[in-house]
C-alpha cells in the first residue's frame, strides 16, 4: 500500500511490469529531516520553502560548476540516457540543462485513437473518475479542494463532479510536460504560493503543497472533451516553471507545453463532468491508495465525444 506516514517507504505500481516498486528518493534523508523533525520543520518554514531560497538554488543549478554532479546522478538512479537528446555542444553546461533535457524523437510514442487522451508527463499518477465528488480530495491523506487548487471558486464549479489526475514527478524523471489532448490553449496565469516539497514524505507530514505552492494554470479548449484545466505545481528548489507553447495556437496531443527546472514537481489535469472516462488501471490503483508509474503519452483515458446541445 502507499505511504501514509512520513517514515514509511514510498511505493508505487509500475504500469508496464505490474510490479510494486519502492521509490528511490533523491535527498531522502534531507526530506525526512525537514518534514519529520521540529528543527527541520522550523528551518523549512523560515528558509527552505521561501521563493528566494529556490531562486538561489536555481542559480547554482544553472552554473557551470553544477555540471559536475551529473555523472553521479545518472549512475545513482540508473537513468537511461539513450532516451534523450545529447546537448548540441556534446556536454551539458549545467545541471539544469541536463535536468530539463529533451527526449529523442520516438522515445515516447503517443497513444492513438480519436477519443484517446494522453498522460501529460512521466510520473506517478493518481486518478479520480468522473462523477466523483471533487469538493475535497485526499492525496496521501492530505485534503485539498479544487477551489483551493485553482484559486478561483467560480472556475472550480465548472469542474465539479468531473475527473482529475495528479501526475507527480520525481527529480530523477523526465521533466518536460505535454498537452493531453488536441485543442487551443489560453495563456497560463500564475498563482502565488510557497515552494514545499511535493514528495509523499512531505504530504504525509501534513504539508498541503498541491494547493499552497506556486503554480501555473492553463485552460485548454478541446473539440472532444470540453475545457481541460492544466495546472503545473512548483516545488522545493524548482527555480522556474517555463511554458514553451504559444497561447491561442492550436496544439496536438503530445505536443510539448513546457518544462520544470530542478526539483520534484506535479502536473494536475482536470476535466469537466461527463466528458472523459479515465483508464481503469489508474483509478483502481488510486482507490487502493497506490500511485501508478506511467510514461508521458500513454493512455490517461478516453473522451466521450462532443456534448450534444
Amino acid at each position: 500500500m502507499a505511504s501514509n506516514k512520513e517514515s514509511d517507504p514510498v511505493r508505487y505500481l509500475d504500469r508496464e511490469s505490474g510490479q510494486v516498486i519502492e521509490e528511490a528518493i533523491y535527498g531522502e534523508r534531507w526530506l525526512r529531516w525537514t518534514y519529520g523533525s521540529p528543527l527541520g520543520r522550523l528551518t523549512n518554514a523560515l528558509l527552505l520553502r521561501r521563493a528566494f531560497f529556490s531562486v538561489l538554488f536555481g542559480a547554482w543549478m544553472n552554473s557551470r560548476a553544477s555540471a559536475g554532479r551529473i555523472p553521479a546522478f545518472i549512475e545513482s538512479f540508473g537513468i537511461d540516457m539513450r532516451q534523450f537528446e545529447a546537448p548540441a555542444s556534446g556536454k551539458w553546461r549545467s545541471f539544469n540543462e541536463f535536468f530539463a533535457r529533451a527526449l529523442r524523437p520516438g522515445a515516447r510514442p503517443v497513444c492513438e485513437g480519436a477519443d484517446a487522451i494522453a498522460l501529460p508527463a512521466d510520473g506517478r499518477h493518481s486518478a479520480w473518475a468522473g462523477g466523483t465528488d471533487l469538493s475535497c480530495l485526499c492525496v496521501k491523506g492530505r485534503p485539498f479542494t479544487v477551489a483551493e487548487l485553482l484559486a478561483d471558486a467560480e472556475l472550480a464549479q465548472r469542474f465539479a463532479g468531473g475527473a482529475l489526475v495528479v501526475s507527480r514527478l520525481c527529480p530523477t524523471d523526465y521533466h518536460r510536460f505535454h498537452f493531453p489532448a488536441d485543442g487551443v490553449p489560453g495563456a497560463a496565469w500564475r498563482i502565488r504560493g510557497h515552494l514545499d516539497s511535493v514528495s509523499p514524505i512531505a504530504l504525509a507530514a501534513g504539508v498541503r503543497s498541491l494547493c499552497a505552492n506556486k503554480r501555473e494554470l492553463t485552460l485548454l479548449e478541446t473539440p472532444h472533451c470540453g475545457c481541460v484545466a492544466l495546472v503545473e505545481v512548483g516545488a522545493a528548489c524548482v527555480g522556474r516553471i517555463e511554458q514553451s507553447y504559444k497561447p491561442g495556437k492550436a496544439v496536438h496531443m503530445g505536443d510539448e507545453k513546457g518544462r520544470f527546472l530542478f526539483g520534484g514537481s506535479t502536473v494536475i489535469t482536470l476535466f469537466e463532468p461527463g466528458r472523459v472516462t479515465l483508464a481503469e488501471d489508474l483509478t483502481a490503483a488510486t482507490a487502493k491508495g497506490m500511485e501508478t508509474y506511467a510514461k508521458m503519452g500513454t493512455l490517461l483515458g478516453q473522451s466521450k465525444g462532443p456534448q450534444r446541445a
